[in-house]
């Protein structure tokens, strides 16, 4: 099955130069049309205002504003964006950082080095399975979804939903 990506915005927020490059030439080859970058999450933040994407893909370290504290200040249920569906990409895979990321309220996971096939994986899962938002007192973000083994990661308090997923399985696209 073909997406048709012609008619989204995405925004690419990564400081390296080569990566944007990479990631704006898979996006263009699915068929992507409207694409603005940014080289951190400052301008990000400002790119955003401009560009009103529909789908953000921003690398986690970067100088400025990274991408965990740029999710932080979107996740908001008062920011316009607190809804966007984002895709994380990061070197840093390791359980804490996966954690981290569906904390913070991260759709998608895209672990470094980046091949076509995951990044059209995890644009096409943010589309076809769209999933609701759920606010808490410590969490505002898309609502948790199933994962196949079941794990529990970590349990909110009272009146949170708990969280579920695995650990150790290589599957990075379902951290929420």
């Amino acid at each position: 099955m073909s997406l048709d990506l012609a008619s989204l915005t995405f925004l690419l927020v990564e400081d390296s130069a080569y990566m944007r490059t990479i990631l704006r030439t898979m996006l263009q080859g699915f068929g992507a049309r409207r694409i603005v970058e940014a080289e951190d999450g400052a301008s990000g933040l400002e790119a955003m205002d401009r560009a009103n994407p529909d789908i953000l893909i921003l690398d986690w370290v970067m100088p400025i504003l990274d991408g965990a504290d740029m999710v932080r200040m979107i996740r908001s249920p008062n920011n316009p964006f607190a809804y966007i569906p984002i895709i994380m990409v990061t070197a840093h895979t390791e359980r804490s950082r996966i954690v981290e990321a569906r904390r913070l309220g991260v759709h998608e996971l895209l672990s470094k080095p980046i091949s076509a096939k995951a990044l059209y994986q995890r644009v096409s899962s943010v589309i076809l399975h769209p999933r609701d938002f759920i606010k808490t007192a410590t969490y505002f973000g898309p609502a948790p979804r199933e994962i196949r083994n079941r794990q529990k990661i970590w349990q909110g308090g009272p009146g949170q939903p708990q969280q579920q997923g695995g650990e150790g399985d290589g599957n990075l696209t379902a951290i929420g």
